[in-house]
């Protein structure tokens, strides 16, 4: 999409600490440098960020930086730095966002639809010009009456006219794998959501080494396009998700399993170490005098560069990786919007 009115077109993009990024086009076909979008208040548009303190943390959820000012650890975030101390700790988390521009209210100009990992869409209405955006804050759609929360989060959503009626439908990908439809019972200009009625079921990922399948099976995480793939004239879907797959592995020599068995060995007592050092890093347990906090991160940094060391010998469980599945639409399931 041309998001700057430039006539070229552009590329944005979600984060996992939730800021939205703009790649402008260039005219030789290149892109610029990312950017972070801000909204009309000068700040980076982040739908579930922001800082929630309580008695003993400060959470920021957002694009934050650890920085060290003098004797002090600190967190910057938004041009503000937060302090670590032994009475409050500041911790850092993502909200994963996944963006979609579209005209959502009729205007004529390119607003943001924004997924977040509760599952939520958010919509930041554009108030400025087709070449200069300024985004509002942002407001949580509903269907059916009620916040739209998409099936274990991560909500990745997209726009397109499902049951050509001439009017703008959400489909989101949720978490647990599903596609889930929301037909517009608005207008252009006012849109309003009915409940959603799920078009692809949920798919399932697999931990469990000797459960994981060699064969490409439906994972979850879905992110979702709508586009008529085999030309039919009828919109189909394409459904990104993640997923694990056993991978094909070399059979071992009895040197090199006696090895791989003591590596494995190895990794399960340093990981319950690290389980237990982590409590002294972070939450209510955490080490509090600066001399045991610092002998806890030098510790974790060890066992990390150790288990790295094993993981060279251990062979891989499984690949963690995606796929992107076609699901092409029938005559009858258009006619049923399906």
């Amino acid at each position: 999409m041309d998001l700057d009115g430039d006539g070229i077109k552009d590329i944005i993009s979600g984060s996992w600490p939730g800021e939205i990024f703009i790649f402008r086009g260039t005219p030789g076909g290149d892109f610029l440098a990312p950017e972070m979008i801000k909204g009309k208040d000068g700040l980076p548009l982040n739908v579930a960020g922001g800082v929630r303190e309580t008695g003993n943390e400060i959470l920021i959820t957002g694009n934050a930086k650890f920085l060290k000012d003098g004797d002090e650890d600190v967190v910057e975030y938004n041009g503000k730095k937060y302090t670590n101390t032994a009475e409050k700790q500041v911790l850092v988390t993502g909200c994963a966002s996944a963006v979609f521009a579209v005209d959502w209210n009729g205007d004529g100009l390119l607003d943001l639809l924004v997924g977040e990992i509760r599952g939520r869409v958010g919509v930041y209405l554009n108030e400025g010009t087709a070449k200069a955006y300024q985004f509002t804050k942002p407001h949580f759609l509903t269907a059916g009456g009620k916040e739209i929360q998409a099936p274990h989060g991560d909500a990745g959503p997209c726009v397109a006219d499902w049951d050509g009626d001439g009017l703008h439908d959400l489909i989101v990908g949720a978490g647990d794998g599903s596609v889930i439809f929301y037909r517009n019972e608005g207008t252009a200009k006012d849109p309003k959501l009915a409940a959603g009625v799920t078009l692809v079921p949920a798919g399932t990922i697999e931990y469990d080494a000797a459960k994981v399948s060699p064969m490409a099976t439906r994972g979850v995480r879905a992110k979702v396009c709508v586009a008529d793939w085999n030309g039919d004239g009828k919109l189909d879907l394409l459904v990104g998700d993640l997923n694990n797959q056993k991978p094909e592995t070399k059979e071992l020599t009895a040197e090199e399993t006696k090895r791989v068995a003591e590596a494995r060995e190895r990794r399960d007592s340093l990981n319950k170490e690290y389980r237990e050092l982590i409590e002294k890093f972070i939450g209510p347990k955490r080490a509090t005098d600066k001399g045991e906090a610092k002998k806890v991160r030098e510790r974790m940094d060890a066992l990390r560069a150790e288990l790295a060391e094993l993981y060279k010998i251990i062979p891989r469980d499984y690949d963690t990786h995606g796929w992107v599945w076609v699901f092409e639409r029938s005559a009858i399931a258009a006619r049923g919007m399906r």
